[in-house]
């Protein structure tokens, strides 16, 4: 019976162990898939918190983009407002790609974010994005402009609660 309680405790702890490498792992793999999305980044300069803009249109497609040469591969979107097509970049696409950001085309759209001028071209970086009256895909910290792929999992589970 000893013997059966010490193969049991010694099952859980192996199993406890195996599942904090794997997390710890996947998490790793996953910050490295943000090459160039970092806080100190060139790209992540371009977002200006203090010169917030608002948007408002329709999300015509989803695009992949690479803001930077050498940067892991992003999520973003075109945004039709009036007549005129608007690039968004939303997140690196290790952190959400279309299917996950929950943003679908064809529907009225809020975009709230930071202009940038990139590669010669005018792009809108978001913090946050609403469709409807309940539904929200947030990416930045509003009063400071951190991206969410750069937070600890604690510090993003707790920011999602409080949306």
């Amino acid at each position: 019976m000893h013997t059966e309680r010490k193969l049991n405790r010694l099952f859980w702890i192996t199993l406890i162990s195996l599942f904090t490498v794997f997390s710890f792992s996947a998490q790793f793999s996953k910050a490295a898939d943000h090459k160039g999305w970092e806080l100190n980044s060139e790209y992540n300069s371009y977002y200006d918190y203090k010169e917030m803009d608002k948007l408002k249109g329709i999300v015509l497609k989803f695009k992949k983009v690479t803001p930077l040469p050498g940067m892991a591969p992003g999520t973003a979107f075109i945004l039709q407002e009036g007549d005129e097509e608007i690039l968004i970049h939303l997140c690196p696409k290790s952190f959400a790609d279309a299917k996950e950001t929950g943003i679908r085309r064809g529907i009225k759209t809020k975009v709230k974010g930071s202009w940038a001028f990139i590669n010669d071209q005018d792009v809108f970086i978001a913090s946050k994005v609403k469709q409807g009256e309940h539904f929200e895909f947030k990416v930045r910290l509003t009063k400071d402009g951190t991206p969410f792929w750069t937070m600890t999992p604690e510090e993003l589970a707790r920011e999602r609660a409080s949306q």
